[in-house]
């Protein structure tokens, strides 16, 4: 099964961050600069959470709070689970079912080194499963 590090290798490891103080209006503007649905909390060279669009529609939406007065630390994700890259994806969807996350950072050598969504494990899932069916149908039809 693929690894992370495999995962990584073929999406980028482009790691989008904003700092525990910033606004929670930076942090859904920076994802939508970058069009992603989450980003790595730093503070020094330390990941301390995960921020989402998720959280926002729960923790600020819901109890309709505005954006302006809230920071990326009060709706963050704390201590995020983090993977390695040498974890299989079979690892990481077990451990976001378990924990109901939808992005690991990964951490190599304790340094960001990216980070997988459910989004990216399963696009890697479907390929490998297309990449099983054209070889099983060579086999069966000949080439």
């Amino acid at each position: 099964m693929k690894t992370v590090r495999e995962i990584l290798d073929e999406k980028g490891r482009d790691v989008w961050t904003i700092g525990p103080n910033a606004s929670v209006r930076e942090a859904l503007s920076r994802m939508a600069q970058q069009n992603v649905g989450a980003l790595v909390v730093i503070e020094g060279d330390r990941v301390v959470g995960v921020i989402s669009e998720r959280d926002y529609a729960r923790k600020v939406i819901v109890n309709r709070q505005p954006p302006l007065e809230i920071s990326t630390a009060d709706i963050m994700v704390r201590q995020p689970r983090c993977v390695t890259p040498e974890e299989t994806i079979a690892d990481c969807m077990a451990l976001m079912t378990d924990k109901h996350v939808r992005h690991l950072p990964v951490l190599e050598g304790g340094s960001l080194a990216g980070i997988v969504s459910i989004g990216d494990l399963v696009k890697s899932i479907i390929r490998a499963q297309e990449s099983k069916i054209d070889e099983l149908e060579s086999l069966i039809y000949g080439s």
